[in-house]
């Protein structure tokens, strides 16, 4: 079975920008290509930053206005970037950013986590080799059903490979797996669920494997015993 990776799903054509471009291009950049951020390199393409529709968008919002007081501390933040004249002077840094190798999973984590839209993705050195978005993710979702079954039936040969294989049933539809059929033991059932919903475009679900052994308790760890 297949894990995709965030290099299966990233764009590597990716729109940048050096710390010297000015405030206007870089309003330019994502107007024109219609995206919502932009990572900041140096010379060695290496990701030092990025620049975002909210950072420039601190320009209009203190317009005309004084400084904010001394113990307004995010509020002078923000205000600093209302001057800023460059992308290096309005960016934020360091950026958050994922290597190629990373699983859609963690990509998704980060992104739900950092509140962030996009992530650059680098490689070993640091140096811009892409941007995942969150739409990006959700790329394994258009896979075919067909597609997504020939995974499922192999997902179900790894976890029943020393039982019998064909005794185990599976169908999808629209993304939902239907698993149904016999196992020996409880535990076999449980991981067999478990790993047929980590298959990429695997929407839900549904389990209807019965088993002919309970083992659930021989793996459920015991109450510790402490010796005073």
């Amino acid at each position: 079975m297949k894990t995709w990776h965030v290099s299966d799903v990233m764009t590597p054509d990716v729109v940048s920008a050096g710390p010297d471009t000015p405030y206007r291009d870089v309003v330019d950049l994502l107007i024109g290509r219609r995206i919502n951020a932009v990572p900041i390199i140096d010379q060695d393409r290496r990701v030092i930053g990025m620049v975002s529709e909210s950072d420039l968008l601190r320009k209009i919002e203190f317009a005309g206005e004084d400084e904010p007081r001394w113990f307004e501390r995010r509020r002078r933040d923000q205000h600093h970037k209302a001057v800023a004249r460059t992308a290096g002077e309005l960016m934020t840094s360091p950026a958050i950013t994922l290597t190629s190798g990373a699983g859609v999973r963690t990509a998704a984590r980060i992104l739900d986590e950092s509140g962030v839209k996009q992530l650059p993705i680098v490689d070993t050195s640091g140096r811009l080799a892409g941007i995942v978005t969150r739409s990006d993710l959700l790329k394994e979702h258009l896979r075919t059903d067909d597609a997504v079954h020939a995974d499922v039936r192999a997902a179900v040969h790894e976890v029943v490979i020393t039982e019998n294989f064909s005794a185990v049933r599976t169908a999808v539809e629209r993304g939902v797996v239907t698993l149904a059929g016999q196992v020996d033991r409880w535990s076999t059932k449980v991981l067999l669920a478990r790993l047929v919903a980590l298959v990429p475009g695997v929407v839900e679900v549904v389990d209807e494997v019965h088993f002919d052994f309970d083992d659930q308790k021989l793996v459920e760890p015991g109450p510790s015993i402490f010796v005073a």
